[in-house]
């Protein structure tokens, strides 16, 4: 039985466009040459941060993150970046009678700013805010403590085998790959994908996952 969902962020409710649109503009590169260079060195199994190290070696991303927040360029959500289906999926999900969370890799103001949204869900936190990441297991254990829900019951829904898919399952929680943007559909075939509960295209078909499950 499902009691409780949990949602990655990036590339599974919002689109992240805008945020490395808004790094490559700050580091004078075309936007499609970081996005290409942040493909590839995900594929390499690498951090998606090392995308900007290529672009500038020796960056402090943390310091140069804080150097656009004073100049006006920091991060920034608005209701456009969410992807169309993810508010009314969290309604429905919530119709169910299942607990809905929301925890990702973000920094602490992306759950400022995402707590501004006014998303239909019950908790909601980040990596920033936890001060542990994925894959790390502390983080799906931080995750099930958000669900209020034994691990078994909680559905973890992303878009990246690898930090999603893999570790959720290892924690204990059941998983769902969502094959959206760049590694959502990357890895959509490959054997960790398939190691999902299930396998989606939409987060509007959880709703119907969940009572099947």
């Amino acid at each position: 039985m499902i009691r409780a969902v949990a949602f990655d962020v990036g590339e599974t409710l919002i689109s992240d466009d805008r945020g490395w649109g808004a790094w490559a503009d700050w580091l004078g590169v075309h936007r499609h040459t970081l996005s290409a260079l942040v493909g590839a060195v995900v594929a390499q199994g690498r951090d998606n941060s090392d995308a900007l190290r290529l672009v500038r070696p020796g960056i402090d991303v943390e310091a140069e993150r804080a150097a656009m927040e004073r100049a006006g360029h920091g991060e920034r959500l608005e209701e456009s970046d969410l992807y169309p289906d993810a508010r009314p999926a969290l309604t429905a999900l919530r119709g169910t009678g299942v607990r809905v969370v929301v925890a990702g890799n973000q920094t602490a103001r992306a759950g400022e700013l995402l707590r501004a949204l006014d998303l239909p869900v019950d908790a909601l936190a980040t990596s920033g805010e936890w001060g542990v990441a994925k894959p790390d297991p502390e983080f799906f254990a931080r995750t099930v403590e958000l669900a209020g829900v034994p691990a078994g019951e909680v559905l973890y829904v992303g878009d990246h085998p690898q930090n999603d898919v893999l570790p959720a399952r290892a924690a204990g929680l059941r998983a769902a790959h969502l094959r959206r943007g760049p590694l959502g559909h990357l890895w959509a075939d490959g054997e960790d994908a398939r190691a999902a509960d299930v396998r989606v295209t939409s987060l509007t078909e959880l709703a119907d996952v969940v009572r099947a499950l």
